[in-house]
């Protein structure tokens, strides 16, 4: 998962103009793991076969099949600073999962999956921290 310092738009319209599904996974109010995997399992539109636990999110994103053919998909992910800050350790399982997804997607070579975490500062004022690419 990229923690992006730019708003998404830019990336957003790359991916549309690219040809590729565009999702958004806004995380307002969310307050623990089983409504943040719930916005997930919503903005992915998983089939009712999703479990709602962390290898379910994981199987989801490597799967995919039930979403439009594209060659990738962009997931933009909006308003989760208070979220990451509350649950610190929920956040960084989800990190993990997520870049487990996007590395599958680029070993597996038959399309794509990236996830962008949208620019939102800090209490305090300060900027996003930046995480790597998987």
């Amino acid at each position: 998962m990229t923690l992006d310092p730019r708003p998404p738009g830019p990336a957003l319209a790359a991916a549309e103009e690219a040809g590729w599904t565009t999702l958004r996974v806004d995380l307002a109010g969310v307050r623990g793991k089983a409504e943040l995997l719930r916005r997930w399992g919503a903005a992915l539109s998983v089939p009712s076969w999703f479990g709602g636990n962390w290898d379910a999110l994981g199987d989801a994103l490597i799967d995919l099949s039930w979403l439009p053919q594209a060659p990738g998909r962009l997931v933009v992910v909006t308003s989760w600073r208070s979220y990451a800050d509350a649950r610190p350790r929920e956040w960084e399982t989800l990190q993990e999962v997520v870049e487990a997804a996007v590395q599958w997607w680029r070993e597996a070579g038959s399309g794509a999956l990236d996830v962008v975490v949208a620019q939102e500062p800090r209490a305090g004022g300060g900027a996003a921290p930046r995480a790597s690419r998987p």
